[in-house]
């Protein structure tokens, strides 16, 4: 059998030693100097036993700092579809929290923030409005054991805040009985359906930042346009969630509860 390039020798031995617990999560490797002399390396191996390494999701490269052993992560399970009458579709609020308490897990989420701007196409597109109408973004940042999770952000036509029937929209704190009954109660507007649309990207620089992700991560974006009874868009709900630490559920029909 053919000797192994040296640089997947190096990339294995680190790796025995992850799996081993010598080199445990957030712990750095040695630096790149210490691993040529260790290795009997040029450079370039060295770092190509690095990008190995980073490929399979066991070390990541912080600017500045160095290369470190990644967090194990249990990833969480979102079941998307919901009930989209009861205001709390799957990866939302209070049905997240439920969700992830069921887990025997710890759910917190940041103050909510609030801002007036004028619609992005994406989103324009999916409200039906101009993309110089403005809208009411609602957004909050989301954890599971202190690890960040999840970024969440609701968009809602303008005129709803401006009729004056729905003025806590732009209120900077949770609406206790959620956004979907808050607008069923003040404007009549009752939530019928949902329609996901979910896609995968390169994260941006606040979410390599916030999630602890590389560059070269993945993240899944989800858009969640919701309906009213007459068939109207009536918000957009985009949830940003690193794929290292996320997966989801979609059930048709009635199947059995595993």
């Amino acid at each position: 059998m053919a000797q192994q390039p040296m640089y997947q020798q190096i990339a294995d031995d680190l790796r025995s030693q992850i799996d081993s617990g010598d080199l445990v999560p957030d712990q750095q490797l040695p630096t790149e100097l210490e691993l040529r002399k260790t290795y009997d390396a040029s450079r370039n191996t060295v770092r190509d036993a690095i990008k190995r390494l980073t490929s399979l999701g066991l070390v990541e490269t912080r600017p500045g700092q160095g290369t470190f052993v990644t967090r194990k992560i249990d990833p969480f399970v979102t079941v998307l579809t919901q009930d989209a009458a009861t205001g709390y579709g799957g990866g939302e609020g209070a049905t997240y929290r439920s969700q992830v308490e069921e887990d025997r897990r710890t759910p917190f989420a940041s103050q909510i923030k609030v801002e007036a701007k004028s619609a992005p196409p994406e989103i324009a597109t999916r409200l039906g409005i101009g993309e110089d109408d403005q809208v009411v973004l609602r957004h909050q940042e989301r954890y599971i054991d202190k690890v960040p999770w999840s970024m969440q952000t609701s968009f809602f036509p303008m005129e709803f805040v401006t009729s004056r029937q729905a003025p806590d929209l732009l209120i900077a704190k949770d609406i206790e009985e959620g956004t979907v009954r808050y607008l069923e109660k003040a404007m009549g507007i009752k939530q019928t359906s949902y329609r996901d649309w979910i896609t995968a990207r390169a994260p941006d620089e606040n979410e390599q930042n916030f999630f602890g992700i590389p560059h070269d991560g993945s993240v899944f974006e989800i858009f969640r346009t919701a309906y009213d009874q007459t068939g109207t868009p009536m918000r957009v709900t985009v949830t940003v969630f690193p794929a290292d630490r996320n997966q989801f559920i979609v059930n048709v029909g009635q199947p059995p509860d595993l």
